[in-house]
């Protein structure tokens, strides 16, 4: 395939595991997001003496919720992306954003069609971004760590900064690799 969904295959887990991957992951992001959102709630709610127990108190009862709505949505997805890749046979950005979409559309299923539609747009836009940036850096990082694409001359050798470049004595410039003149040509 092509290199990127090459190096998908690599980083991401197999389909049925990948679903309890992404759910940890985004229970943790959604815990850790919660945290930090739920401190600076409770810091500022609080009474003027008790900031520090204010802010324990809304991290331990509410940061909780938001992981657990970030592992909803994560488990959500994923499972969705996997039967895609069932269905499609093929792992691309299309079913990444189709699976932002679908999951979108679902968790807002309790608000009626518009909010439905609505979710499904945001969530499918939200998803086109993330794999065009990671489109974008794939191919940056691909095109910054080639290794068919020829050194800079600058970094050839210390040595000769500020000279133009000499032929050391007693090798052939124009042989392969500075083959000594002295031996035989091999070519």
């Amino acid at each position: 395939g092509t290199p990127k969904a090459e190096m998908e295959e690599y980083t991401r887990e197999p389909c049925p595991y990948r679903i309890g991957d992404d759910i940890g992951s985004a229970f943790a992001m959604g815990l850790v997001g919660g945290s930090i959102f739920q401190a600076f709630g409770g810091y500022k709610n609080a009474a003027k003496g008790k900031k520090l127990v204010g802010m324990l108190r809304e991290v331990r009862m509410r940061s909780t919720l938001t992981g657990v709505q970030f592992a909803a949505w994560g488990g959500m997805f994923s499972t969705i992306d996997c039967c895609l890749v069932a269905v499609r046979k093929k792992e691309d950005p299309i079913n990444s954003i189709v699976s932002g979409g679908l999951t979108g559309a679902l968790l807002a299923i309790r608000s009626g069609p518009k909010v439905m539609a609505g979710s499904a747009v945001l969530g499918s836009v939200i998803l086109a971004m993330i794999e065009g940036v990671g489109l974008v850096t794939t191919r940056w990082m691909g095109a910054m760590m080639d290794p068919t694409q020829p050194p800079p001359e600058a970094l050839d050798d210390p040595r000769s900064l500020g000279q133009k470049s000499q032929a050391e004595p007693g090798l052939d410039q124009s042989r392969p690799f500075g083959i000594p003149t002295g031996l035989p040509n091999l070519s």
